[in-house]
């Protein structure tokens, strides 16, 4: 029968499970497959971010993911896109329901256990529903396998199962890839990356006209040289955490905030009060953007 059997989270780092999925199967060859799971999570961080280890009548599939990994045991004749869309599924509910810090933290197995109740969800409805009743999402896992194939591993392998002890021998590059997509860019955002990037480039002209100055003649102007900079990184790094999902993100924001405020106040004489209200009101305003851009809703197609 074509389905899934199994699923698990698990942290890459350490392969410590973090939540699984209550199975009824006790027959040998089930068994087997968990020890080498199991055995296959402990050295995830050796692999690239997707991988499938075929057996003759049960599969291993693998989705990584920043901190976490998602697993799954499945019939071999299930759809290696099917097990995929599941796995990305599971990463999406698992990220919205658990941040980076208590998932670096956890120090015990199975410390989410309660997100059992989810895995079991969407394990049934993918267990329920065929490839064309998630056309959308099935095209793009489709596009993606085809772009970058999982890495093909052997059930059978011995390195395998001597990874649980050892590590495992394989000398296999380390891949890391995007972890979260984010909500569109809208209009008001993309006028805060102009106005940042504006912002960035007149500090930088400013701190590097100074700089001259400075190292030629004035050398006590070095600490004026170093608050038009620190607001031109800023400026870059908050365009950065616009584009890009970062942990700890409303931190980083605050701390970039803060910098550029201290800096153009710092700098008021060489600076008037319109041109700091001008830098602070563009950081304000990145700032709010940074924080209202949230991670991208999950794909309908693969809701529970």
């Amino acid at each position: 029968m074509s389905m899934i059997f199994f699923a698990c989270v698990v942290r890459v780092r350490d392969g410590l499970p973090l939540s699984a999925s209550t199975d009824f199967h006790f027959n040998q060859g089930f068994l087997e497959c968990r020890k080498r799971l199991k055995a296959l999570s402990s050295i995830l961080a050796q692999y690239p971010s997707r991988g499938t280890a075929k057996g003759r009548d049960l599969s291993i599939h693998f989705l990584s993911s920043g901190d976490i990994a998602c697993m799954a045991i499945c019939s071999s004749n299930y759809s290696t896109i099917m097990a995929f869309c599941f796995l990305e599924e599971l990463q999406w509910e698992f990220a919205a329901s658990y941040d980076t810090t208590s998932i670096s933290l956890a120090s015990r197995p199975y410390a989410f256990l309660e997100f059992d109740n989810i895995i079991q969800k969407v394990k049934y409805h993918f267990n329920c529903m065929s490839g064309s009743q998630m056309k959308a999402n099935w095209e793009k896992i489709e596009e993606e396998l085809k772009f970058q194939p999982p890495v093909q591993l052997k059930l059978e392998d011995t390195e395998l199962m001597n990874g649980m002890t050892n590590g495992g021998h394989a000398g296999v590059h380390v891949e890391v890839v995007p972890t979260y997509r984010m909500q569109r860019v809208t209009p008001l955002g993309i006028l805060s990356l102009v106005l940042n990037i504006m912002c960035g480039a007149l500090n930088l002209i400013r701190g590097v006209h100074l700089a001259e100055y400075s190292f030629q003649e004035d050398h006590e102007g070095i600490g004026n040289v170093i608050a038009f900079f620190l607001p031109f990184l800023a400026c870059v790094f908050q365009c950065y955490l616009y584009l890009f999902y970062s942990s700890a993100r409303k931190v980083k924001t605050f701390v970039l905030f803060f910098s550029v405020c201290l800096c153009n106040i710092y700098l008021y004489g060489l600076r008037n009060l319109w041109q700091i209200a001008f830098h602070i009101g563009v950081a304000s305003l990145s700032s709010y953007q940074i924080l209202t851009r949230q991670l991208m809703e999950k794909q309908p197609d693969c809701g529970v």
